[in-house]
């Protein structure tokens, strides 16, 4: 992590400023504009590391709103001309700012329609873009979510079988990476997948006393409420997820294939050689 991401965390998460530009292209101090959305939760996850499943059991508390991945890299606001930067620039606001305004009136409205006090946000992609997030929303709290490397390799070869063992491993050690350097920079409640597929009460418990919340055992029955369309792009699509059922991990033989990068990780995570 550098050193300009860990002083603009820092200073969004305890102080009223921000670091912006001026019209020069200077970094200078800014006062951070209020925001809608009032301690909004992230969970950040690599890719096949068990977060649908998470996201499905939070979403049936009847206070937690868990939407499918929402991909708010992809959602920006565009300054077309040198006459509208202009103007935003003389109202103080760059691209970035008025990106962020637009997730934060996105996710507040979609929030206010479900009917529910907290929202939760998964989308694996966002773990990249961790120190904005903690910009953007400085009140946000997260949720991390491990699973054993060796496993995530595994499942997301399943998942795309045209990538070769070297890409599969590349892109999992890009979103453990970012995974772990949020989870080192950020406050939060960490999860494995392992303990959640195998025993989930205490674990979903655990995350509802993180959250404020009363835990409902029924939460553990998610197949039994709506959670929205089930399809690639929006999380899990297989039928593992589409059972309703948390089901036992697959287990893993061995760690050796794995790059010693992503070995070392799982030591530093918990997993054993």
């Amino acid at each position: 992590m550098g050193w300009k991401q860990t002083v603009s965390v820092r200073l969004a998460r305890h102080t009223p400023l921000q670091l912006g530009r001026g019209r020069d292209g200077r970094p200078r101090l800014v006062r951070r504009p209020g925001r809608l959305l009032h301690a909004p939760v992230f969970l950040f996850s690599s890719v096949r590391s068990g977060s649908t499943l998470l996201r499905m059991i939070l979403n049936s508390h009847p206070a937690v709103y868990a939407p499918h991945e929402l991909h708010l890299t992809q959602l920006t606001a565009k300054l077309d001309n040198q006459y509208v930067t202009d103007a935003m620039h003389e109202l103080g606001f760059s691209a970035e700012e008025l990106t962020h305004l637009l997730w934060d009136r996105v996710l507040e409205r979609a929030l206010t329609r479900s009917g529910k006090k907290i929202l939760v946000e998964k989308t694996p992609h966002h773990t990249f873009m961790w120190s904005r997030i903690a910009r953007c929303w400085p009140d946000a709290r997260y949720l991390f979510l491990l699973r054993d490397p060796a496993a995530i390799a595994a499942s997301w070869a399943r998942a795309r079988p045209q990538l070769s063992p070297d890409e599969v491993h590349a892109q999992v050690d890009r979103y453990a990476t970012a995974v772990d350097e949020a989870r080192r920079a950020l406050p939060g409640h960490t999860v494995r997948y392992e303990d959640l597929a195998r025993d989930a009460h205490p674990v979903i418990r655990g995350v509802c006393e993180f959250l404020g919340i009363e835990f409902d055992p029924t939460m553990l029955e998610y197949g039994r409420q709506p959670h929205g369309t089930i399809k690639a792009g929006l999380g899990d699509w297989t039928d593992r997820i589409r059972s309703g059922r948390i089901q036992t991990p697959r287990q893993i033989t061995s760690r050796e294939s794995l790059p010693e990068d992503l070995r070392a990780l799982a030591v530093r995570w918990g997993y054993e050689r």
